[in-house]
């Protein structure tokens, strides 16, 4: 097994892919058996599937954007259009892709991806060790359901929710088959050596709690029988804003103030699963990106900046002890909100990871959502979340 990682500042497709081929020695390696690609939404998607499935000859090419661009071994790069490639050359495992438009049915969508990207990789039937997802915001649940219908409910499902550069809705995900701005892309992976991953976030509980009272798909009406707003706003000493006469979004002001939900207790500690609020809405309802249930027990969650910058380092050192500390490459997913926060510090963030994985190829991603497994429990989806998945280095 081989694993290299490329990036490219570039903001023109040919340019950028052209340095990422002579970045991964493509005319010596060959075709890879895998590539991750994710990007910045100044790329234009269409062209830069185009010109990667032309260069590259990858059957498993997975595409997702990122917001802003990427970052890994080379830096960070978040100016808007930054280009990043994770390869695996393998020939002792097995990797396929397939991808969907979400459409009216995003579970059997998810299904039908799954389905896709098995057959792809001569595994049909069988259990992935890991799947990489790249999904649009707005139906990851069902996504997930999908998914564990075809692979189970214990297999690892890492990715993140594709995102844009101003939450506009530029996003895009792309398989081997064509572009989607509102589709599912799914990989799966069965890596000739063994893989680990951490799912984490850099939150805290304050102690403020209640329950769901009232809740229409992804929009919190009320907690405690009172507007969901209105108990944001107080939970957070007035740094969430509540609307006036229009809506007002809150996603900035929420980010280091989200909600939680305890979903396991490890050793008597409970992991919280975040919700970020993105809107509040004058009737005093507030609109998420994740969703949450009638009855769901909620916690007000406070984060920091040290806290955000710190974690991802703590993330891949237990990602890479679990791996047993040897590792070939890494995969990181990053959550945009919160590289958005701490952005005039990204490179502290790269280089904590850089320190915990050591002298290896990683690419890290920066996503409107993010979906990993806590351990001892099956995949979630979650907001604000740090994962880092790893695979091992093979025996010298």
């Amino acid at each position: 097994m081989d694993i290299v990682t490329a990036q490219s500042r570039e903001s023109h497709v040919a340019q950028g892919v052209a340095e990422i081929v002579t970045r991964l020695d493509l005319p010596r390696r060959g075709r890879p058996d895998f590539v991750a690609v994710h990007f910045g939404v100044g790329l234009h998607a269409a062209k830069l599937r185009d010109a990667l499935l032309g260069s590259l000859g990858a059957g498993a090419l997975h595409g997702g954007s990122s917001c802003l661009g990427v970052m890994g071994r080379d830096g960070v790069d978040i100016a808007g259009a930054g280009l990043g490639a994770f390869a695996i050359w393998d020939a002792e495992g097995s990797y396929g892709t397939g991808a969907a438009d979400l459409g009216e049915n995003a579970e059997e969508a998810a299904r039908h991806a799954a389905l896709a990207a098995l057959a792809q990789a001569g595994r049909s039937g069988e259990m992935p060790d890991m799947v990489w997802l790249s999904v649009a915001p707005g139906r990851e649940e069902q996504v997930l359901a999908g998914l564990r219908a075809v692979v189970g409910a214990e297999t690892l499902i890492v990715g993140g929710s594709s995102a844009d550069n101003d939450i506009s809705g530029s996003w895009a995900q792309f398989g081997p088959d064509g572009v989607h701005g509102d589709g599912v892309v799914v990989s799966v992976l069965f890596p000739s050596q063994p893989i680990a991953s951490v799912y984490q976030s850099g939150y805290a509980p304050t102690g403020a709690q209640g329950h769901v009272t009232r809740v229409e798909g992804r929009r919190l009406i009320e907690i405690d029988g009172r507007p969901a707003a209105q108990v944001l706003h107080d939970w957070s000493g007035g740094v969430v804003p509540m609307a006036g006469q229009e809506p007002c979004s809150i996603l900035a002001a929420s980010t280091l103030w989200p909600l939680g939900r305890v979903t396991r207790h490890l050793a008597g500690v409970p992991f919280h699963l975040l919700a970020h609020p993105a809107v509040a809405h004058p009737d005093g309802s507030v609109d998420l990106f994740a969703d949450v249930a009638q009855g769901d027990h909620l916690w007000q969650m406070q984060g920091s900046a040290d806290s955000l910058v710190a974690r991802a380092g703590r993330v891949a050192a237990q990602a890479r002890e679990s791996a047993g500390g040897a590792v070939a490459g890494a995969l990181v997913v990053y959550c945009g909100g919160c590289m958005l926060a701490v952005r005039d510090r990204m490179e502290e963030v790269s280089a904590g990871i850089e320190a915990a994985l050591g002298d290896v190829p990683w690419l890290g991603v920066f996503t409107f959502g993010e979906q990993g497994v806590p351990v001892g429990d099956e995949a979630k989806h979650g907001n604000l979340m740090i994962s880092c998945s790893v695979i091992a280095q093979p025996d010298p």
